[in-house]
């Protein structure tokens, strides 16, 4: 007890944030709006071969990593439900399996060849780094740990943890970068300098996926695309739901030709968002304070690194940030016409540059009263491109004939009555139009889909734009919901 007290901050916080982060993940459905599930990026792992790494030696030298819970193979499990009800009948049927459900699927199905393993032994030793080489397969001749996987192992031997690992078998590091940063530092003197990365495949992806995806006209997606290379900055601005996040993202694809996400940056800003948070400052360790990078400095020196390619950085809200704060002496950097001169930074003697490969994309939501206008000089830095609602383009045209239903063709109708009156409406105008995204992504128009949207979107966001006229919200939502009736 007396050890766990004397735990670092830093320590406990990684093994707090961590565990956070796996009951979240748990609760949360699979699949955002931004997210593409051919996309294969490295992922870091921490993991333990055994109570106090005892199956360690025998790992290494047969070259596998494995993990227990014997419930069969695990390829026959199309859940964590299913795993956690296998392990209740076999092992105890009063306890949850939370955990050791979520660390079995992840081996199973999450982990890819090519990810890092990092292996430890109890709390405060690392003992090993390797690389993943195979998908997972069940192996009955194992006497303990049937559920295996290839590894490559690079690194056997005894580092001190940074702090306190966590306690679970199989834990996905990856989006704890300083966590990461920090046990790849235990092998960096130990790496040669000129090794080779192994090269990456992506899938491909062109303007017609794009348009096939986003519900943009060719005639927009050419004129947009031209904005982004010769502005080099672009805010897409419009109403909640014409699909601006969703786009971004697969309009930098486009551009590159690729779903490489190595090449694309996302970042949202709020209120607390700072210059030290997105280029450099200072923050407090368990030693004191230390200079960090922020986001957008270490996107520039990566594309810096790999200038023959592009690169975008990708700013969801933009607007709901300090602007002037967050740029610095940025404001001028970022201009086509000064990309490439370098620039004293406030907290570094070095001086920066924004690269020319490097693509601002911001979106800024119209609808949003409260937020302040843009400064004005950081407006005539951007191009701004106003997004409409995408009805009457061919792509969300071929999914409404693909959904074949009459109650989704009637509501569409509505909306798009109903945008014609905000659009003429002084108080609100075009940019408080209704989008398309709050009706795609459905496998089928069922009542009860519909109605949700109408009762829990829509009429909510009318009740905010109307909120001094009832009795036009009242009209209007009945049309709605006569519309599928």
């Amino acid at each position: 007890m007396n050890n766990f007290r004397e735990l670092s901050s830093v320590a406990w916080e990684y093994s707090e944030e961590i565990n956070e982060q796996n009951r979240k993940a748990e609760k949360e459905s699979e699949g955002e709006a931004i997210a593409d599930n051919n996309i294969e990026t490295v992922h870091y792992w921490i993991y333990s071969p055994g109570d106090g790494a005892i199956y360690w030696e025998n790992f290494y030298n047969a070259g596998i990593m494995a993990i227990g819970w014997n419930i069969g193979n695990l390829n026959e499990y199309s859940s964590k439900e299913q795993m956690k009800r296998a392990m209740k009948e076999r092992f105890n049927p009063e306890l949850s399996y939370k955990n050791a459900a979520h660390a079995t699927w992840q081996f199973a199905n999450e982990m890819k060849p090519g990810d890092i393993v990092f292996v430890k032994k109890g709390m405060h030793l690392i003992v090993g780094r390797g690389v993943v080489e195979s998908s997972y397969y069940y192996d009955d001749n194992q006497p303990d740990f049937k559920n295996v996987r290839k590894v490559k192992w690079t690194h056997k031997g005894e580092w001190q943890h940074p702090g306190q690992a966590v306690m679970k078998t199989l834990t996905d590091i990856t989006q704890y970068t300083e966590y990461v940063e920090k046990l790849n530092a235990l092998f960096d003197s130990e790496i040669e300098d000129d090794a080779e990365e192994a090269e990456v495949t992506y899938p491909p992806y062109d303007e017609e996926q794009f348009l096939d995806e986003v519900y943009m006209n060719a005639e927009n997606y050419d004129k947009l695309v031209s904005l982004v290379r010769n502005k080099k900055n672009v805010i897409l601005q419009g109403a909640p739901g014409v699909g601006k996040t969703f786009a971004a993202q697969r309009l930098a694809y486009s551009m590159m030709g690729e779903k490489n996400k190595d090449r694309v940056m996302m970042v949202q800003f709020h209120q607390s968002y700072s210059y030290e948070d997105f280029i450099m400052g200072y923050r407090p360790t368990e030693n004191g304070f230390e200079r960090k990078a922020g986001a957008f400095y270490n996107f520039c020196k990566k594309a810096q690194d790999d200038i023959e390619n592009d690169y975008f950085f990708i700013i969801d809200e933009i607007n709901r940030g300090n602007l002037s704060k967050i740029f610095g002496e940025l404001f001028m950097l970022i201009e086509n016409d000064k990309r490439g001169i370098g620039l004293q930074l406030l907290y570094s003697n070095e001086k920066f540059a924004v690269p020319k490969n490097v693509y601002i994309i911001g979106m800024m939501n119209t609808a949003d009263r409260s937020l302040a206008l843009l400064d004005y000089a950081l407006r005539r830095r951007f191009a701004f491109y106003k997004m409409n609602p995408g009805f009457e383009t061919d792509g969300f045209k071929n999914y409404q004939k693909d959904l074949a239903s009459s109650k989704f063709d009637s509501l569409i109708n509505a909306i798009q009555s109903l945008n014609e009156v905000i659009a003429s409406d002084e108080s609100l105008g075009e940019g408080f139009r209704i989008g398309h995204s709050y009706f795609c992504n459905l496998k089928e128009a069922t009542d009860r889909a519909l109605s949700e949207i109408i009762e829990f979107e829509i009429i909510p966001l009318l009740e905010e734009y109307w909120f001094d006229e009832p009795n036009k919200i009242k009209t209007w939502s009945d049309n709605l919901r006569r519309a599928i009736n």
